[in-house]
Parts: structure tokens; C-alpha cells; sequence
């Protein structure tokens, strides 16, 4: 199957309530409901545009990548953290909405270019108070993106998912705060590393699909906060 049948695949089955989720990260990614604040993201996968992948290992999918973004720096909430695009949910929005209206307004693109596939699970971020539900997109008429307020992003960038699997860039972070030391799957790609919540969500959702390959979860990374 393609890339796109994978995870048009991963949708339909989350919306009929089948999906599995193998990494246990994501069911401790927990909030109470009743409290927590609605957000959306969104996970736009595309065609690989003409910057190509670092890696050279043949690992599939070999043509496709996914935007992410960096976080201001000077921002108060998660600074300098690697995320997907998105944020909250307003009222009268749905999640789809949201994560649409979200990306445009952080990194340019046009939604008019995305085919929503559905959304996933759930999953909360409990530092912030946030129950995210993530979109799951394709790019079906891919736009160019840029940093739209660099109060707010420090850039937008689209990586290709090769270098996310590759077991070279692929790390354990971990975090020590207020006496407690936290871990998330993480990768290095783009002069970054991508960890926690994305991280998790982007090792959970690369396990679901099958694509995921052995990687070494005892090197370590220690990440300044």
C-alpha cells in the first residue's frame, strides 16, 4: 500500500474504535476531561518536496514527509519546542476546524491543499492543562510555508519521514524537573530534536502504521529546560 492508504487506513480505524496503540506513552498521555481545555493539531503528511532526506537508508516510506514547526524561544508555554501545528479549539469549532485554521495562521499554508483523513485518539497534555486531538492529513495540493509571527515560530519546516526513522536519529530524551526525571522517544533531525509530547506522538503513530524499524532506546539525551 501507499503512504496515503496507510494512513487513511490508521483513520478508519480509529474512528470505528479498532486502533491499537502499542507505545503505552500515549494512554499516559492523560487530562480529566471535564476540566481540560480543547486544542487540536495538525499531522500533515505529503509527497516529499525537493529537499531530500538526509538519511540514506532504505527505509520506507522513502517519499513522504511531515511538517513540523520550532516554537519561539521567548515563548511562556513549551519554549523552543519542535510541535505540529495547532492550538485551541474555539467555540462553535470542531477539531478539524481548528488545526486548519491553526496551520494557516502559523505556517502559511493553504488549507484549501489538505485532505483531511480523520482524527486520532485523544491525548492529553497534562502541563498545560490541554486534551489535543490530533487531525490527520494529507497534502494533496502541497503550498509553501514560512514562519508567519516569529513572536510565535521560530521556523516551519517539513522533514522527510525517512530521517525520522532512521535508528541514527532516534534518542530518548530526558528531562529532570522539580525532583522528577520524564523520557520521551525523540529524534534529531534539522538541527533539532523533537520530544516530548510530539515525540511521543510521532514513535506511537509510526509503530501503529508499521513503519517503525529497532532503534536503540538506551542512548540518552539530556534536554535543558
Amino acid at each position: 500500500m501507499s503512504a496515503r492508504e496507510d494512513l487513511l487506513g490508521l483513520a478508519r480505524r480509529a474512528a470505528s474504535g479498532t486502533n491499537t496503540t502499542p507505545d503505552p506513552r500515549w494512554a499516559a498521555l492523560t487530562v480529566d476531561a471535564e476540566l481540560a481545555r480543547r486544542a487540536a493539531v495538525l499531522m500533515l503528511f505529503g509527497t516529499l518536496d525537493d529537499v531530500p532526506a538526509v538519511s540514506g537508508k532504505p527505509l520506507a516510506p522513502a517519499d513522504l514527509d511531515v511538517l513540523l514547526l520550532e516554537r519561539a524561544h521567548t515563548l511562556g508555554s513549551h519554549p523552543g519546542q519542535v510541535a505540529f501545528p495547532g492550538g485551541s479549539v474555539d467555540p462553535g469549532e470542531s477539531a478539524v476546524d481548528a488545526a486548519l485554521r491553526e496551520a494557516e495562521e502559523e505556517t502559511g499554508l493553504d488549507a484549501d491543499g489538505v485532505e483531511v483523513l480523520g482524527t486520532l485518539q485523544e491525548l492529553g497534555l497534562a502541563h498545560s492543562n490541554f486534551l489535543v486531538t490530533p487531525v490527520l492529513g494529507w497534502w494533496r495540493s502541497p503550498t509553501p510555508v514560512r514562519v508567519v509571527d516569529y513572536a510565535e515560530s521560530a521556523q516551519v519546516f517539513r522533514v522527510p519521514v525517512r530521517d525520522l526513522l532512521d535508528p541514527d536519529n532516534r534518542v530518548m530524551a530526558t528531562v529532570h524537573r522539580a525532583g522528577r526525571t520524564f523520557d520521551s522517544p525523540a529524534f534529531t533531525v534539522n538541527g533539532v530534536v523533537v520530544w516530548g509530547f510530539t515525540g511521543i506522538v510521532l514513535s506511537g503513530l509510526f509503530d501503529q502504521l508499521g513503519w517503525s524499524v529497532p532503534w536503540d532506546s538506551t542512548r540518552l539525551h539530556p534536554i535543558g529546560v
